[in-house]
């Protein structure tokens, strides 16, 4: 089994030298392995997620849930889920 990838979008305001807000927009890789899921920021064993599901916005994109142990966590991701969330699914059910 190969490591399924999705890239997501964190939104990180600034304050610069001039004391202006900006937003800088950082993208970043969620990784699902035989181990589990893995973000820039949190690491989830395969056992601790329990479900993953996905909302679409209407222009395009959309918001990733992970259900887990600890809480849902959201990610904003551009592209379509399908196949990172199949290869969830596929998983569970082979570590079930």
């Amino acid at each position: 089994m190969s490591a399924y990838f999705i890239g997501y979008i964190e939104i990180e305001r600034q304050i610069d030298f001039y004391f202006q807000m900006k937003q800088v927009e950082k993208q970043f890789e969620l990784r699902l392995t035989m181990e589990g899921i893995i973000s820039e920021r949190h690491s989830f064993k395969l056992q601790h997620v329990y479900d993953v599901s996905h909302k679409p916005f209407s222009f395009g994109g959309g918001l990733l849930y992970l259900h887990t142990n600890q809480g849902v966590f959201p990610f904003q991701i551009q592209e379509n889920p399908s196949n990172f969330i199949q290869g969830f699914k596929l998983l569970k059910t082979e570590h079930s």
